[in-house]
């Protein structure tokens, strides 16, 4: 059994409930999708319930179903963290032991000095905030003295916010590649993030032309395996930066839900033999990290609207993983991502109903599992669950 398309669906921050070391990241407790249902008196998921995804855990609004359309499980991490980078770095089966380095108290002297020599002058800011609240309190005066505001958060994240009419974007991405060549050794981050904003004072917001420009993964993934085998690997929001563009033949840097679901489904649909890795990160950025389970809500419910066109795009020739990459709890104190078990629903597009993948070791079972299917060398860590889903007597069975 294998199928010439698979595709990755990154439910950014939609975790299931915490992991068995949360207590560890002071997250005991949280359950991103448990908490989200309850917070709004049940959720409306059809398409996804389904599938299988009340299979997977109780979800308010979410029933368990007989015969779910999609196997179904869930996924624990095992590398040392609870971030973007890594959590996507073990789906595509690199496992890390030590945790990206964090600075809950701004940035040291050295760092800061660095950064300031590349921008020519003073930055404001270099404090752990939301990145809502520093450009409407630090906004004004940026505008008014150019000097670019630098923040970072429970993360590994080295941001730095700039309205657009001062710092236009392309420097401002300059800036941010200059401060990623010196965030080296102690204080290498997982990303440095370009935070362009726009309008005026009291009414401020974020723009669309958010870049990321990550470490590289520091050892081979199933994104560098696929591309040098010849398959067509395409991402789709910011797979390409959390990668560092890294194993990618195609990118769609897309970010809205819904620009995000079209780019994958038509990838799909004019792909031969190859992956579309997708991220999807409103959830996270927009719902988790603002304590907005209404928002969460909304954002699941449309999700779950498009289902049906994705599915429709995969048809039986794709293995279809819809997954995440941690938690983002909005109804758990702080604004900090929570170490949680991921939902993992994986359509074949059969007929066959699907059958439970229980609880998996590790996020890197993913790549295991594209590894197997594509005829690549299997990542270091992880387990495929290829063999184990439901197979029609027209596909085959492996080894046939």
């Amino acid at each position: 059994m294998s199928f010439p398309r698979a595709a990755i669906v990154v439910i950014d921050g939609v975790g299931i409930g915490d992991a068995p070391d949360a207590a560890d990241f002071g997250d005991q407790g949280a359950n991103t999708l448990g908490h989200t249902a309850e917070a709004v008196g049940g959720l409306s998921l059809p398409n996804l319930a389904r599938l299988g995804l009340g299979n997977v855990a109780p979800i308010a609004g979410v029933p368990a179903v007989a015969t779910p359309e999609a196997s179904w499980g869930r996924m624990r991490e095992a590398s040392a963290g609870k971030d973007t980078t890594t959590g996507h770095w073990e789906l595509a089966g690199v496992v890390t032991d030590v945790p990206l380095p964090t600075f809950p108290d701004g940035f040291p002297e050295e760092v800061l000095r660095a950064f300031e020599q590349a921008a020519g002058c003073p930055a404001l800011g270099n404090e752990v905030a939301s990145g809502t609240e520093i450009i409407a309190r630090l906004g004004e005066e940026h505008l008014r003295t150019g000097r670019p505001i630098v923040y970072t958060s429970a993360d590994s994240v080295f941001q730095i916010a700039a309205h657009e009419e001062r710092i236009p974007p392309q420097r401002l991405y300059e800036l941010c590649r200059e401060a990623r060549a010196f965030l080296t050794g102690p204080h290498a981050v997982g990303r440095v993030i370009a935070r362009p904003f726009a309008g005026e004072a009291g009414a401020f917001a974020r723009t669309s032309r958010r870049r990321d420009f990550s470490l590289p993964p520091p050892a081979p993934t199933v994104l560098d395996r696929a591309h040098a085998a010849g398959l067509e690997v395409v991402s789709v929001g910011k797979i390409d930066d959390i990668f560092a563009h890294r194993g990618i033949t195609r990118s769609r840097h897309v970010l809205p839900l819904a620009e995000c679901m079209d780019a994958t489904a038509e990838a799909l649909r004019h792909m031969d033999r190859g992956m579309v890795f997708t991220n999807l990160v409103e959830f996270d950025s927009e719902y988790g990290h603002r304590n907005d389970p209404s928002g969460m809500a909304r954002a699941l419910e449309d999700l779950d609207s498009r289902i049906p066109a994705l599915a429709d795009a995969a048809g039986e020739e794709t293995i279809l993983i819809l997954t995440a990459d941690h938690g983002n709890d909005p109804t758990h104190p702080g604004t900090d991502h929570t170490r949680e078990e991921v939902p993992l629903l994986v359509s074949t597009g059969g007929r066959l109903p699907g059958v439970s993948l229980g609880t998996r070791g590790t996020f890197a079972d993913v790549a295991a599992t594209l590894a197997e299917n594509f005829g690549l060398d299997s990542p270091p860590a992880g387990h495929s669950f290829l063999r184990d889903l439901p197979v029609g007597p027209e596909r085959g069975t492996l080894g046939a």
